[in-house]
């Protein structure tokens, strides 16, 4: 009996680890995906730290508004809004591009990347 034990522990023990192995790497890529698509999209004009101040965002005139203005008591909703359909479907500047071809998953971590960024 001993012996079955032994395996069947070595068998769960094996599936465990598979389980963590399979779901850590997606968890630390969702977070570093959010983080390369906020750098590729938007760190240009809004800065690395969402203050308006980014390389191109200089160049505005008026510059984007930082994050913890523009943001606030906004939904994710109408930032999802703005970030898919871009400015003009809030009322606000054609300088803000839409980004149609993002995932809705996409979307939701870039929203919650910029929200972390605006405190």
């Amino acid at each position: 009996m001993a012996r079955k034990i032994s395996a069947n522990w070595g068998k769960m023990t094996f599936l465990a680890m598979a389980v963590l192995i399979a779901a850590g790497p997606q968890t630390a890529s969702a977070a570093q995906s959010a983080a390369d698509l906020y750098a590729e999209k938007c760190a240009a004009c809004h800065g690395d730290s969402g203050k308006g101040d980014g390389p191109a965002g200089q160049a505005m005139t008026p510059p984007p508004v930082p994050f913890s203005t523009a943001l606030k008591g906004k939904s994710d909703s109408w930032i999802g809004t703005v970030i898919v359909k871009g400015g003009p479907a809030v009322g606000m500047t054609p300088a803000m591009p839409p980004h149609p071809t993002l995932s809705s998953d996409q979307v939701k971590a870039l929203i919650e990347y910029i929200k972390g960024l605006k405190s």
